[in-house]
């Protein structure tokens, strides 16, 4: 089967200033991609390449097995929901989702159809007669979904929809549209620089870096097998403790850092993984604390630094000889500032990384 999207050798310039570099990457017919990626990354300006909404300077966009290079955004056959709500503010939510409909000349009967079905999909129909000034934020977003939903096309793309929400709004409207993408089964690309976003809603994520894919896997590959140092420190929060020292592939492989040694034969290495400088790092969900600690291969002396309390879990900060590292411990443990603590862990669920190049080891 042809992909849905494919975009071949894709490199995007500003005069001297190339913000996309030599890009591929193709997108299964009805996936949710997430382009993830911190501000200035390229996602969004990837995503705006896609749209037919910039030019690129070298490369080629297919959409649906068609060559879209040059054409027109209104000719690529996609629906896109942007960050700003974007509104007619003295239309009718009815009027704002019909009048593309209208422009593009199709029949009344038609257009009403369209806008009834989005309107039912979405749970906005007693919202037809209102303008935007009486919609919530939630219900804005809702109805610039439904601008795009009407268009009946084969491709969705979202850029940032819901970076303008409160936290409340985020979640109920994130699972809202993982039920549209689940109900509709089209393709849809999802731009957006929250992690929480990326890991609940993508069939695969993107994460990009500098104009380019630093990795391409699904939310359980890209978590437990992340590629580089730059990935492993952007998945997760807090984030993956990091520590910098030397590994030993000699007879039994370790990695040794002042103050600890690592036996690492349960890492499972990579074919060319050799003896040199490395990082050596173990997310917070994987350090126990506390009595846990005394059941893990390795263990380590520390002193609570910081406690921050949410509630189902703790989040420790504990000093461990010159290092900070955090845990996740569950419930509610009473710490204080400066209390021993014992650190724990188990190096088959560590990721090792070249200081060289930051790599996977």
């Amino acid at each position: 089967m042809q992909p849905s999207i494919a975009i071949r050798d894709l490199t995007l310039a500003f005069g001297a200033v190339e913000v996309l570099h030599d890009l591929n990457l193709e997108v299964g017919q009805g996936e949710f991609l997430v382009l993830l990626g911190s501000s200035g990354c390229g996602k969004s300006t990837l995503l705006n390449c896609i749209a037919g909404l910039l030019d690129i300077t070298d490369g080629q966009i297919f959409i649906q097995g068609k060559n879209v290079t040059w054409e027109e955004p209104s000719r690529r056959g996609i629906g896109m929901v942007f960050q700003s709500y974007a509104l007619y503010p003295q239309m009718t939510v009815e009027g704002n989702l019909s009048f593309g409909l209208k422009n593009a000349g199709l029949p009344r009967a038609e257009i009403a159809a369209r806008v009834a079905r989005a309107a039912r999909i979405l749970q906005i129909e007693p919202l037809l007669k209102r303008k935007p000034a009486a919609l919530s934020g939630g219900q804005r977003q809702r109805v610039a979904i439904g601008r795009a939903l009407v268009r009946d096309v084969d491709v969705f793309l979202f850029d940032e929809p819901l970076s303008n929400l409160d936290a409340k709004l985020r979640a109920d409207l994130r699972v809202e549209i993982k039920q549209l993408h689940q109900q509709l089964e089209n393709t849809m690309i999802y731009v957006t620089h929250d992690q929480v976003e990326a890991m609940t809603l993508a069939d695969r994520i993107a994460i990009m870096k500098g104009g380019s894919i630093m990795q391409l896997g699904s939310p359980k590959e890209i978590y437990n097998r992340p590629a580089n140092r730059y990935v492993a420190e952007f998945i997760g929060s807090p984030t993956m403790n990091m520590i910098e020292g030397n590994l030993d592939m000699q007879i039994t492989p370790s990695f040794s850092a002042e103050g600890m040694s690592v036996p690492l034969q349960t890492y499972a290495f990579g074919s060319d993984a050799a003896s040199g400088p490395a990082v050596f790092g173990i997310r917070p969900e994987h350090v126990e604390a506390g009595e846990g600690a005394e059941a893990m291969p390795v263990r380590l002396d520390a002193a609570v630094d910081l406690v921050e309390p949410l509630g189902s879990d703790t989040l420790v900060r504990a000093r461990a000889g010159d290092r900070n590292l955090w845990a996740r411990m569950p419930g509610q443990p009473d710490l204080r500032p400066r209390q021993p603590l014992r650190l724990g862990f188990d190096p088959a669920r560590a990721h090792l990384f070249r200081l060289s190049d930051d790599t996977r080891l």
